[in-house]
């Protein structure tokens, strides 16, 4: 058996096992348990900009010891009376070893848990005591969170800092509340990229990239003992597989826990195992027998007809599986006149949904279907709609789940039946067969432990295969009747396209097929190389071993080893690194080479390109930020925005809608002046949504592409966005109510939320102007004002009995979130650049001039305090009419936008609860002698998360040029003209 030591000595193992962190950090590690067990101060929580690919700043040098701590609310113990137990039955062990520590875990299961492990489990937690390395193969619901707490438990004990990873944010929350039920606020923390808890604890839950990236700046330094590695067939995902192979490479030393129902063959993950330098053995613990068994069937009934019977069956809640979203939204709506809820559970729904916004145009839409007992789950949803599905499903408040394969990653929802609508999908190249593990994925999310006896599988023939044989048994029943021959029956044909055939036998296959090989998805990019070289020491040999020792093939080493050196050059280049020759004070050989901001990542494969381009835009504008004038800076900090948003991936849905909106107004315009046909269509020929700066940029991407190999077949892709919801005014609802975007609101919260990571790690601080900072504080209040699920979240866990509590009692973490003050909304200097967009869009609508405009200023805006009556058109075209007498256009363009143009007052008496808001309109005479007045709301604007006008009214300032007015007669007056002039003419003749 192992002894619990700095230097792990296995005498069972015939080997001695050298912790080479130990070495590191020696002063943490000696003295044996009453030393390593030490008390720790503080708890920390911050809110990060970072995205999940780059590590948090705070993650400290070295992780704190565990320590055990009082029960947090010792005048009543009954409220959480197991948080922290597992920590006390640690600290109480008087014995060190491998057999005591197995002892524990198995006395704390039963106890505490009320759980005696299987087979499997305690074959796992023996090899893990013990200091080996793990694979973890078990089926789906066969208990790996017991085993990841069980090796958390043993690594902890000896000093380790055990590190807990995987994919989804969401799946790294829930596991966070479930380690700080059994070890204690103080000992986890959290990590998501987006926010960091506690970062010194010794137990840490965090995304798999935060790991990698900690790894590759760190590498053996890092503190981190163990690694947990959830759901990790992700290994072999083609664009994020690479975070859960980086720390298999950096990490040598640690112990690894790799868990995963579909791991497939798993002798290449124990040979790189076993090449590691602490030499640990590999144990591989799978089979068994489900917990919950599994129950599959293949269907040859209409879709409707296999719904209704797993519900009435007593099956439900039932994850009806589509693959794309129009077709999980249309499978919603068709249920909703096929499924209804007894009173009993809308009365539990409704309670359970009080006090829930569904406040984005998509929102009706969703409360509509789940009244009825339906959610919908998939990525074009916000997370917070996703989240209330889940919570939803796990009270048993919804018959049936209509989603894409997003369920198909290990959040614990219960869900007892899975529906295939399909065996096929389109994965972005072709429309294709299931994977064995695609399958075997999403079927293991049927039957959960604790909730199901037994989980039901089903899929469903293709609907034209259920058509033809509905309609030729029709046909033999009429002959059976007749007594004659049965008709020849019109079969229906399949669909032309997305679509492959699958039948029973595909089925079968998919449900008792070995998973396929796990793949290497290694990758190399800017920001990779950036890590690397930016730990101590000598980065290019660091960098050199890490492109030898990953995953890959030889042939695909050398693919990526040629790369590196392309990217490595063209960094150089750019000045973003320089070679010091020897190691500097540091510990470095190359140093970065500019004020690069601690947040600052290459993120997107164009990365580079951006970040080279933007110093030109300061020949546009002028170096000297100090001397622009507010106007010039904010076009300045627009063109930042656009050249970043050229080098992100194309959200597909916006810009089709961008452009389809921009053609409708064009041919309603080209009918109005009698433009032909032919011509109309020449003209909707040429168009294409917006593309700000697209001719400059495309022509310093030419020999960027030249200089730089690695680029292969990336192209810029310009488009204005994030740019035009700035400059339009419209806060997040309306921008995807004016586009129809509903049931794409996901894809567009995730492209601004992508903008508005570059804006903050692309953008060196040197080149960050006062607008530009403005501009980047306006993007981020305007996701959190969207979906502040998981920063309400976060909050709660500023108090460690908050933490602790959360995971106990769901109704005292949002007692805690409710307690907990929080900035005001409209106190932050992002609520005034909202405020200054949403006066311009006033006269961005007066200018169009059009009764969709209108109507749209109208409803947008409420009226003047003490008129209970709203707006209308009539009363805002004769209020605006007096403009056009005097004045040919208005200028809603460039010029317009200036914020001497614009004028807040938030001194007045009633400062406190409005503010006075006049906007000047810019007339082609430059007379300034029109403005739209409005005040701020700002009590409604803070209870309702968004900026609340009021239109006060549109007037005429002073007498400027009031000599040149403009009269423009009657009708009466033109007729009256007319007929002396026809006096007159027969007069002269």
């Amino acid at each position: 058996s192992a002894r619990f030591v700095a230097s792990a000595v296995s005498a069972s193992r015939g080997f001695v096992r050298v912790d080479a962190r130990s070495i590191v950090s020696p002063v943490r590690r000696a003295g044996g348990r009453s030393a390593r067990i030490a008390s720790r101060s503080g708890h920390h929580i911050s809110l990060a900009t970072s995205s999940t690919a780059a590590v948090p700043t705070d993650i400290p040098e070295q992780q704190d010891s565990i320590s055990a701590e009082e029960n947090p609310n010792d005048d009543d113990t009954t409220t959480i009376p197991s948080t922290g137990s597992l920590t006390r039955a640690i600290v109480a062990m008087e014995d060190d070893s491998a057999d005591a520590m197995y002892e524990t875990i198995l006395q704390w299961s039963m106890d505490v848990k009320g759980v005696e492990l299987y087979e499997a489990q305690e074959e796992a937690i023996l090899e893990l005591v013990e200091g080996n390395n793990v694979l973890l193969t078990t089926p789906t619901g066969s208990g790996k969170t017991m085993v990841a707490t069980a090796a958390i438990a043993a690594a902890t004990a000896r000093g380790d800092a055990a590190w807990y990873t995987a994919p989804l944010k969401a799946l790294v929350t829930e596991k966070f509340f479930q380690l700080v039920k059994d070890f204690g606020a103080k000992n986890v923390g959290l990590l998501t990229g987006d926010a960091s808890v506690n970062p010194t604890a010794p137990i840490i839950c965090c995304t798999a990239e935060v790991l990698a990236n900690a790894a590759l700046r760190r590498g053996r330094d890092l503190d981190c003992g163990l690694i947990v590695a959830d759901e990790f067939h992700f290994y072999t995902d083609p664009d994020r597989g690479w975070a859960w192979q980086v720390p298999m490479v950096e990490l040598p030393d640690a112990q690894f826990l790799l868990m995963s129902a579909t791991f497939g063959d798993t002798s290449k993950f124990q040979r790189h195992l076993e090449r590691n330098a602490a030499g640990r053995d590999v144990g591989v613990v799978g089979g068994g027998e489900r917990p919950v068994p599994l129950e599959f069937e293949y269907r040859e009934t209409s879709l409707i007809e296999s719904i209704k019977e797993l519900v009435d069956t007593d099956r439900a809640p039932v994850y009806i599986v589509n693959f794309s979203q129009r077709e999980a939204n249309e499978r919603a709506q068709d249920l909703c006149s096929t499924l209804s809820l007894t009173a009993d559970e809308k009365k539990a729904l409704n309670a359970e949904l009080e006090g829930f916004k569904f406040d984005t145009p998509v929102g009706n839409e969703l409360r509509r279907y789940i009244s009825f007992g339906v959610g919908v789950h998939h990525a074009g949803l916000l997370p917070k709609y996703r989240l209330l599905v889940e919570r939803l499903a796990g009270k048993g408040l919804l018959k049936c789940i209509c989603g894409t394969d997003t369920l198909g990653v290990g959040v614990n929802v219960p869900i007892r039946a899975v529906l295939f609508t399909q065996l096929c999908k389109f994965d972005g190249n072709k429309t294709r067969l299931l994977t064995i593990r695609e399958f075997q994925q999403i079927a293991g999310r049927a039957g959960r432990r604790g909730f199901d006896t037994k989980g039901f599988v089903w899929c469903q023939a293709p609907a034209h295969v259920v058509e033809n044989k509905r309609a030729e048994a029709k046909a033999a029943a009429a002959a059976a009747k007749s007594g004659g021959k049965a008709k020849k029956v019109k079969k229906t044909k399949p669909p032309d396209k997305n679509f492959v055939m699958w039948n029973e036998d595909n089925f079968r296959r998919m449900e008792t097929g070995v998973p396929e090989t796990l793949d290497s998805s290694f990758q190399v990019t800017h920001s990779m190389i950036l890590a690397v070289l930016s730990r101590r020491g000598d980065g290019k040999r660091f960098l050199r071993d890490l492109l030898v020792n990953n995953h890959e093939p030889k042939i695909r080493q050398r693919k990526h080893q040629r790369r590196a050196i392309s990217m490595y050059r063209s960094l150089k280049d750019a000045g973003i690194i320089q070679e010091a020759g020897t190691m500097d004070t540091s510990g470095r050989a190359v140093n970065l080479g500019f004020d690069i901001g601690d947040q600052f990542s290459l993120t997107q494969p164009l990365s580079l390109f951006a970040v080279e381009y933007l110093p030109t835009l300061l020949k546009v504008h002028g170096e000297d930020h100090s001397k622009r004038s507010k106007l010039k800076d904010e076009r300045y900090a627009l063109d930042v925005l656009s050249v970043l948003e050229a080098v992100l991936d194309t959200p597909g849905a916006v810009v089709s809608a961008q452009l389809n909106k921009a053609k409708t107004r064009a041919v309603n315009k080209m009918k109005g002046e009698g433009t032909e046909y032919d011509a109309r269509m020449a003209v909707l020929e040429e168009m294409d949504y917006p593309k700000p700066l697209a001719d400059e940029l495309e022509a310093y991407f030419e020999p960027f592409k030249r200089r730089h190999p690695y680029v292969g077949g990336e192209e810029l892709k310009p488009k204005s966005i994030a740019r035009e919801l700035y400059e339009s005014g419209f806060d997040f609802n309306k921008y995807v109510t004016h586009y129809g975007l509903n049931r794409s609101e996901g894809a567009l919260m995730r492209y601004l939320t992508d903008a508005y990571k570059a804006m903050v790690q692309n953008v060196p601080e040197s080149m960050k102007s006062p607008a530009v900072i403005d501009l980047e504080e306006w993007l981020g209040e305007t996701i959190r004002m969207v979906d502040s699920s998981l920063i309400d979240e976060w909050e709660a866990l500023k108090d460690p009995v908050a933490a602790a509590r959360a995971a106990e009692d769901e109704a005292a973490a949002l007692a805690a979130i409710g307690a907990t003050p929080r900035e005001r909304f409209t106190a932050g200097r992002a609520f005034r650049v909202m405020v200054r967009n949403a006066a311009f869009r006033w006269v961005q609508l007066l200018a169009i001039g059009e009764e969709e405009d209108m109507a749209q200023l109208a409803s947008e805006n409420l009226p003047p305090r003490g008129r209970d009556k709203p707006w209308t058109m009539d009363e805002l075209y004769a209020a605006v009419d007096p403009y056009w007498q005097t004045h040919d256009a208005m200028d809603d363009g460039y010029e317009a936008r200036s914020p001497d143009l614009f004028d807040l007052s938030d001194d007045g008496a009633d400062g406190e609860t409005h503010w006075r808001v006049v906007q000047k309109v810019r007339d082609p005479a430059g007379d300034l002698d029109w403005c739209v007045e409005g005040e701020v709301d700002l009590e409604a604007s803070e209870e309702e998360g968004r900026v609340v006008m009021r239109l006060v009214e549109i007037r005429q300032e002073g007498d400027v040029r009031k000599e040149e007015e403009k009269v423009v007669p009657s009708e009466e007056d033109i007729w009256a003209a007319l007929e002396e002039e026809e006096d007159y003419e027969d007069e002269d003749e």
